[in-house]
Order: C-alpha cells, then structure tokens, then sequence
C-alpha cells in the first residue's frame, strides 16, 4: 500500500536530531569524494547523496546500540546513522588502522561490532540472508533461552535490483514463517547501476511482493524522512512486539553515479533535475521552518557543527597509522576480548 504521511509525531529536538543526522551523511558523502579525487581513498566508492532520509528515517527510528543494521556497498551513511564515529568511518576509507574494520574493509565493507552494524557488503543481496541471521538469534534469545533483554530489531537495506535476486524471496519466506523481527529496507533508487528498475524487474511495484509471504509492505516517500520515519516506527513496534517482519520500499534517487568511478551518463538529465528538485535535506528544513520547529540560524548552526566535525575526522585519518604488516593475517577468526 502507497503509505503518505498522515501526522507529524516529531517534538522539535527530534525534527533537529533527524535535520543534522542528514546533513552529516550529506557532508561526509561530499567530504569522501573530494578526498577520493585527490587521491586519498583508492577502489570503489558509492556515495549515497540524495538517499540520506531512507537511512536517518529507519535507523533513528530504532535503538542505536541495541538493534541490528545491516547494508550494502553503499554503506557510510548507514553506518554514521548507526552511531558508528565518523572518525572511524573516515579511516577506514583510508585504510588506516584506526578504521572500524581496522583498515581492512574500505569503503564497501564498513563494520563495527560494538555498534552491531554487521557490515556492507560488496555482493547485490549478500546482506540479506545476514540479517536473517541476526533476527533469528535475536527471537532464539528471547523464546528459547529466555533472556528478557533480547528484543532487538534488525533492519536490512538493500537496493531495487537486489529484489530480482533468489536470496530476497528465499529470506522473505524464512521470515514470514519463523515470524522474525526484521525491517527489509528497499532503496528504490530507479537504477541497478546501469539497469533501470522497469526493465529489469516483473512488477515494478516491490513491495506488493510482501504480499506473497503473508507480511505488510509499504510503499514510502523516500525523500520525505518523516513519512520514512512514520512507517519505520511501526515497523519497529510490530518486531519488537514479535508480530514479525515488515517490508519498506523507499522511492529515493541517488544524486550521483552508481560509484565515483562512474560518469553517469545513463540517467536521462530530465529525470535527474527533477529529483534534484526534491533533495530530503531541503524538504525537512522547509518543514521544520514553516511550523516553527527550528530558526535558520539553528539550522546554520548544525551545518557548521557537522563541517567541522567532517573535516576532523578527514584531520584523524591523515595522521593515524598504516596497519602493520605484522599483522597481515590477523583478523582471520574471532579473538577473545
């Protein structure tokens, strides 16, 4: 079902929380390509400019710390959204040890155990059958070893072309019958790299496909961070209530190529200027200005705040060191803490 925002349940604190979690996804995405054209992150980079209200209208939804995320290869925003410290973020991209991967996993495989973000993941809908995973010891916990605390929510972001692929329909289905409590995020962005989603898929609408496996699917503005929000938060409750999982699909548009290797020249330039015309970050500013939420100087304030904080975390992973080569084959299995 089309689901349109029908109130706003926001106090102003979380209307500014939602605004600079945004603005630091958007300022940190900028931030890794100017450092990438200079030469200071190597391989392939996908930024996620323009998508930013998906993941601050889920994840912040959800209980940092406590919940599970699990992305893609498109993945700092997520991770940042997450709680995980741009600072590590940064130097991991980098390839520096301070990294959250400790250097290893560059920009495609961001990870952070403490933060219980499982990872982005280079393959097209790897992640899935992960998150299940985590889902499924998270109702084991709670139904079979008793343990109160384990009421954790998964949510799992993937892109439209993973839909096309077995491990969706496979995972939906163990889903649907184990009742897990799991959020599957699709970040419709029109395109699968250089594939446009209506030639590529039987039904263009994903998330009647929830239907097929006795769940609820929604379909969401994805540049709209509350109506993300608005179906996020019932998403969350019926996991956390154990009445199982929940499919979302965002219409989103990225602003950029599929990575910063890509000249984006596939996406005709109508239909780039007209999501151009919706940018998440000015649609929230814009609502929270007209009903009093914030000032423009309180906005002015939070983008200073997040430039700052971008450009030291740019300062951390300049001057932290290389990994040792020492260390080459470490990492390979689980260490004791």
């Amino acid at each position: 079902m089309l689901q349109e925002l029908t109130n706003l349940s926001i106090t102003a604190q979380e209307g500014l929380m939602l605004y600079e979690d945004m603005v630091l996804g958007r300022t940190f995405e900028d931030k890794c390509a100017e450092m990438y054209y200079r030469g200071k992150m190597f391989g392939f980079v996908h930024l996620y400019n323009g998508q930013e209200a998906v993941a601050t209208g889920v994840i912040r939804a959800m209980r940092r710390d406590h919940d599970y995320v699990c992305s893609t290869y498109r993945d700092h925003v997520h991770a940042l959204s997450a709680g995980v410290p741009a600072n590590e973020v940064m130097a991991e991209l980098f390839g520096k040890a301070t990294g959250c991967s400790k250097g290893r996993g560059g920009s495609m495989h961001i990870f952070s155990g403490k933060h219980n973000f499982l990872g982005g993941f280079a393959f097209v809908a790897e992640g899935i059958p992960v998150a299940a995973g985590a889902a499924f010891q998270s109702k084991y916990r709670r139904e079979v070893m008793n343990d109160p605390n384990a009421d954790h929510v998964t949510a799992c972001f993937f892109g439209d072309g993973a839909t096309n692929n077995g491990q969706f329909f496979e995972t939906l289905n163990m889903a649907s019958l184990w009742s897990l409590p799991i959020i599957f995020v699709v970040e419709n962005n029109k395109w699968a790299i250089g594939m446009q989603h209506v030639r590529a898929t039987s039904d263009i609408s994903i998330y009647k496909k929830a239907a097929v496996f006795g769940m609820p699917g929604f379909e969401v503005d994805g540049m709209d961070v509350l109506a993300v929000r608005q179906v996020a938060e019932e998403a969350v409750r019926r996991a956390r209530a154990g009445e199982g999982p929940t499919l979302m699909e965002c219409m989103t548009y990225r602003f950029r190529g599929h990575s910063l290797a890509d000249p984006d020249e596939l996406r005709p330039k109508a239909e780039k200027d007209e999501w151009f015309g919706r940018d998440p970050i000015k649609i929230l500013a814009a609502k929270l200005l007209e009903l009093d939420m914030a000032t423009e100087q309180e906005l002015k304030s939070i983008d200073k705040k997040i430039q700052t904080l971008v450009e030291d975390s740019v300062k951390f992973a300049e001057t932290s060191p290389e990994p040792s080569p020492d260390e080459l084959y470490r990492f390979q299995f689980a260490e004791d803490e």
